[in-house]
């Protein structure tokens, strides 16, 4: 992008590395703290176009690590849901403002880490598993807030959770499933103008970040605690969906 500055860049750099290893190894739960981290350096709008084609990326990347491993059955349901939740998100998009997507963001943030929280203390009851209906519920939430924050990852991981499924099918159903998605989000992005050739341009620059933070969350899935990991996460969505809050009301 023109005008983009060292500061922008490092943001960008630094929000790309982690969707990479978030989405290479650890269920695309927290991938979209990677927006929330550069809507702080740019407009909400301009950094979900940056970060799509990353993402996108990262989804071609991780795919054959995990190529066949996932829960079809599972995958195919979040799917048929998540393509009508990306049109209620393209219909939303049209009338937010920059502030309304800034709270959007920071209120999924925060959210997302109260409900992560509630699970390990034991507030939240365990999950029993979820009908047909509430995976296709789950899908249409995925499909709305991946559109609008790329924050599709925690809707989705409450029905796989209750799946039961085992750590490398539900890291592969999720990589299937937003793989999916994503190819459906780049349509309407395109036609609202959330990509531009500025962006684009910006993507060019990241790409190698987003390849090797997918590769190292690969690897990190086989030897890196995910309690680490999410910690370090938690905190982070907190700061971030903090600062974009206060911005939007200030």
């Amino acid at each position: 992008m023109a005008g983009v500055t060292m500061g922008v860049f490092a943001i960008g750099v630094f929000a790309t590395l982690f969707a990479g290893v978030s989405k290479g190894g650890f269920g695309s739960g927290a991938a979209f703290a990677g927006a929330s981290i550069l809507a702080l350096a740019v407009p909400p709008g301009q950094a979900l176009g940056i970060m799509l084609p990353l993402l996108m990326l990262i989804d071609v990347v991780t795919l054959r690590p995990y190529w066949r491993q996932w829960s079809w059955p599972d995958a195919r349901l979040l799917v048929l849901g998540g393509v009508p939740g990306v049109l209620l998100g393209a219909a939303f998009y049209r009338v937010a403002d920059a502030d309304l997507l800034r709270l959007l963001i920071g209120f999924i943030s925060i959210g997302f880490v109260a409900w992560q929280v509630g699970a390990r203390a034991g507030l939240i009851g365990a999950l029993r598993p979820l009908p047909v209906w509430g995976g296709a519920l789950a899908g249409l939430v995925a499909g709305f807030t991946s559109f609008v924050s790329h924050a599709g990852g925690p809707p989705a991981a409450v029905y796989l959770l209750s799946r039961k499924l085992t750590k490398t099918q539900f890291q592969a159903t999720t990589v299937l499933v937003f793989w999916l998605v994503n190819i459906a989000k780049a349509v309407p992005y395109g036609f609202l103008g959330i990509f531009t050739a500025q962006t684009l341009l910006f993507d060019l620059a990241l790409a190698p970040f987003a390849v090797v933070g997918a590769w190292l969350g690969v690897k990190a899935h086989q030897i890196v605690p995910e309690r680490m990991f999410f910690s370090i996460t938690y905190l982070l969505l907190c700061v971030t969906g903090a600062k974009l809050i206060w911005d939007a009301l200030s």
